[in-house]
């Protein structure tokens, strides 16, 4: 059965998208619908081939935030609903392994369909073919449909994480780690957004992913075998060359492309904020996070040896106390008879030495 607070978050949820819903029966409230749905700001741009249609961002990408809050929360509802608590049933997880298993359960649904769109996105735009994009003809204001609906829907899910603190009964133990991780990401996120920022911002998203993606992958085979562990050994490879990567990309765009840019001005009402000291500032925090990140990496596999070594030493002494108590336990032989005077005397008081015959 559901809790209280699960069906607080249906009500919400089922409300909202009614009244969305029934605001595009009628012509005068359809065009406010759009604004809950459609990215607004758009801008016609023209190109050799004619013209397309980009987006910059404004104060009414807080109203389809908003309505996208909605439909994450309702999202999340369907995938722990219809698999997660299903999987948990069937291995009878303790209290905090089933709160672990949930929240490793929702950020693999995430960080995998977050990984294939921003993998699509950053193809099809050339990101890939094309590294020098990264910077060239900074300030990136005007984006494509998808670029800008990515950013949108990122920032609602990882806003729609801090009202499921309390829908999902997270432990108050649990919350400070779980606001810590979703404030970083809403930082980073946002950041690359208002800074002009988002093409650098995709791929590093992407990288993230992959390595968030591996770890909490790792954590739910895990909770269902504590034998295997492999999949944390290829996260802990996979982590490391993300962050190499991460730190060297952020260094070539951030410190080397943005600096031989022509424009060096600090102009916020044309989206450009390509100054030196904003730069240093950018890869700042980047450098701190990541190496954040690193210290916290490093944390964790010492533990985890801790604890692997600390098994290991157990198993040993249980090996040997299992050993010693097998040999205490095997009966003595005994001869037959009692001693006295340090001679072995039969039952009867007779010597139990075979008496030698003399010869005749």
């Amino acid at each position: 059965m559901r809790g209280n607070k699960g069906a607080e978050r249906d009500d919400v949820t089922a409300s909202v998208d009614n009244v969305t819903e029934l605001s595009w029966l009628y012509y005068v409230t359809a065009k406010t619908a759009f604004i809950f749905i459609l990215p607004q700001y758009n801008v016609s741009v023209p190109t050799a081939d004619g013209e397309l249609v980009h987006y910059c961002y404004g104060l009414k990408d807080l109203v389809t935030i908003l309505f996208y809050i909605f439909i994450a929360i309702i999202l999340h509802a369907i995938v722990q609903d219809y698999a997660l608590d299903k999987i948990s049933r069937r291995f009878h997880l303790s209290k905090v392994k089933h709160s672990k298993f949930n929240e490793s359960g929702q950020l693999v649904a995430f960080h995998l369909t977050s990984m294939i769109w921003c993998l699509y996105v950053i193809v099809t735009e050339g990101y890939f073919s094309n590294p020098r994009s990264l910077w060239e003809n900074y300030p990136h204001v005007y984006l494509p449909f998808q670029v800008k609906f990515f950013y949108l829907c990122q920032l609602s899910y990882w806003l729609h994480a801090l009202p499921e603190l309390y829908f999902q009964k997270v432990r108050k133990e649990e919350i400070p780690r779980q606001l810590q991780y979703i404030c970083l990401y809403l930082v980073h996120i946002a950041g690359a957004y208002l800074l002009n920022l988002t093409r650098l911002g995709l791929i590093l998203l992407l990288l993230q992913y992959m390595a968030e993606f591996l770890f909490h992958m790792a954590r739910l085979v895990y909770f269902t075998d504590e034998n295997n562990e492999k999949l944390f050994n290829a996260w802990a490879v996979v982590f490391v060359i993300t962050r190499l990567f991460t730190l060297t990309l952020s260094v070539l765009v951030i410190a080397f492309g943005l600096a031989r840019e022509d424009n060096q001005t600090f102009e916020p009402e044309k989206g450009n904020f390509n100054t030196l000291l904003l730069r240093m500032g950018v890869l700042l925090v980047v450098c701190l996070f990541q190496t954040w990140m690193m210290w916290r990496f490093i944390h964790f596999q010492l533990r985890r040896w801790r604890e692997y070594w600390n098994e290991q030493s157990a198993r040993k002494r249980a090996a040997a106390s299992a050993t010693i108590t097998k040999q205490q336990s095997k009966p003595l032989k005994r001869e037959s008879g009692y001693h006295e005077n340090g001679v072995v005397k039969a039952e009867n008081g007779t010597s139990p030495r075979t008496k030698k015959l003399k010869s005749p």
